[in-house]
């Protein structure tokens, strides 16, 4: 079968990029075939449909403010959004100890963990000041920053072990590894393009603000069905040769396709199941055996009742213990209120730990330390279990997404999404924009059909690759306000140096300081 162009699709962040780039094609006349490897649409989104749950998004779900091409998509579908539960009290658990909070982030009360605290987030957002989004391999520091994994940057900037072990949590919550794999310029640049750590890491205002009414996994079917025919299921990639006047497209059950153009929305790694002729040129090749994928699996627990909102919590858990397997929860209540439940993520090494246990032994630790967080026996009492373990899937690799080891993104970063002949790289991992979420895959799939019809075809101007996306009305974006004392007060270093103790001072105040990184004194 022959067309103007193949959008191959083994799985990229969530299916969404592939589709969208064909949407985007067929909209200007142009004839895409999508092949995708799964037996359904929506890659690391997942849409699960029964009677226990209504629906459930056992992958990619979250959406919130500037993401605002996915939320066109959903609005063209007219797919409607719902507020994530956040009314009650937050509540992070610590050495044992629930404390409730309201916010972004728990409050710390000690003065010198305070102190850390702040200058960690403000550290972080300042470096990411420095890091083009575009091109972070270009940033003043790139090849310093790119030789530190973030657990060096931790110990760098941080003088307590509260705050460093609250930002490994915060590298697992949001790329799904841990501090010691990821490049320190990669992890900033990720908390970058995702407009910094408040937006990154909120609920409300954040990118946990909302999920879409009936699953995210609509936007793809959606998108499929508008593309009919030309969507493709169960046709895994196995060879693209671009050797003759068309590209050859190959799938593993021997179908053959034949287009002018490719564009390949899979994650880096996943080209490595894929033969191609000729060969990849050499930074591409080794590029992609560089960028593992992320370790996670997602568990919703399902009640009889919200107890937990009984209690005045609204179900965000924020959880510190190692033998803890869920690191952060958010309230998976349906919007009308009804199939109470919880959603827990099980991050990084905990998930590659716990991997090996039945799904009921990992239930029984879940509902054990959700029963110790929440103070209730209740949490003891499931009445219905889903979970996606996503390190499983051969056509993923890993979730949430791919991430750059240390030394990688200044080597390699540049050939990410350089084409190669007539072959276009897309995917959540190629976008300059919410990277590594369903928004950053819209972006990067439009982008290559802009690609695909700028130089290649001449029908648009180079200038016209990169759009940027009007905000959403519905929902719009609202600044982070700072306090006075977020904005100046000093690291502790700072604070130390500010007030030229004496020999005997400094020598106290290490010792304390000491006991604080070893995690001998208490958080408050």
């Amino acid at each position: 079968r022959s067309g103007l162009m193949c959008v191959q699709l083994c799985d990229h962040r969530f299916n969404v990029s592939g589709l969208s780039a064909a949407k985007l094609l067929k909209s200007h006349g142009l004839n895409p075939v999508v092949l995708e490897a799964r037996e359904r649409v929506g890659g690391r989104t997942f849409t699960v449909r029964n009677k226990e749950t209504k629906w459930v998004d056992l992958g990619g779900a979250y959406i919130g403010p500037t993401q605002n091409r996915i939320l066109r998509l959903a609005k063209e579908y007219n797919i409607k959004t719902y507020k994530v539960n956040e009314q009650e009290n937050l509540v992070h658990y610590v050495n044992g100890k629930s404390y409730p909070f309201k916010g972004s982030f728990p409050p710390m009360w000690n003065p010198f963990v305070l102190m850390d605290f702040i200058n960690l987030w403000r550290t972080i957002d300042e470096m990411g000041k420095e890091i083009p989004r575009e091109a972070p391999w270009r940033a003043p520091h790139a090849e310093e920053w790119d030789h530190m994994t973030m657990q060096q940057l931790f110990e760098k900037i941080c003088w307590t072990s509260t705050v460093r072990n609250f930002g490994k949590l915060f590298v697992n919550v949001n790329v799904t590894s841990e501090p010691h794999e990821v490049s320190a310029l990669w992890f900033l640049w990720y908390v970058k393009q995702c407009g910094g750590t408040m937006r990154i890491f909120s609920t409300s205002n954040g990118g946990q603000e909302r999920k879409f009414v009936g699953g995210s996994g609509q936007i793809s079917e959606c998108m499929a069905k508008e593309l009919g025919d030309g969507v493709k299921l169960q046709s895994p990639v196995y060879r693209i040769d671009q050797t003759g006047d068309m590209v050859v497209v190959e799938t593993l059950d021997k179908q053959t396709y034949m287009a002018k153009y490719v564009i390949v929305a899979t994650p880096p790694g996943l080209n490595l199941k894929m033969h191609f002729n000729p060969e990849l040129p050499p930074l591409r090749n080794q590029l992609i055996h560089r960028v593992p994928m992320g370790s996670v699996i997602k568990c919703m627990v399902y009640y009889k009742e919200n107890f937990w909102r009984k209690k005045g919590y609204c179900g965000s858990m924020v959880i510190e213990e190692e033998g803890a397997p869920i690191g952060l929860t958010l309230d998976d209540t349906k919007p009308d209120g009804s199939v109470p439940a919880i959603m827990g993520f099980i991050l990084a090494r905990k998930c590659r730990k716990l991997s090996g246990l039945s799904k009921k032994e990992r239930l029984k630790m879940i509902c054990e330390i959700y029963s110790r967080v929440l103070g209730s026996d209740e949490a003891l009492h499931p009445v219905h279990y889903e979970e996606k373990n996503w390190c499983e899937e051969e056509y993923s690799g890993g979730c949430y997404t791919a991430y750059f080891p240390p030394g990688i993104l200044t080597q390699y970063g540049r050939v990410l999404r350089e084409p190669v002949g007539r072959l276009y790289f897309a995917g959540t991992e190629t976008a300059t924009e919410w990277s590594g979420y369903m928004e950053g895959a819209v972006q990067a799939g439009e982008r290559a059909a802009r690609e695909v019809r700028a130089p290649a075809m001449g029908k648009i101007h180079q200038s016209q690759i990169w759009q940027t996306e009007p905000q959403s009305v519905e929902v719009p974006a609202l600044p982070f306000v700072t306090t006075f004392w977020e904005r100046n007060l000093p690291s502790v270093g700072g604070f130390l140096k500010f007030m030229g103790v004496s020999t005997f001072l400094s020598a106290a105040a290490a010792a304390g300081l000491l006991a604080y990184k070893k995690g001998l004194l208490p958080r408050c």
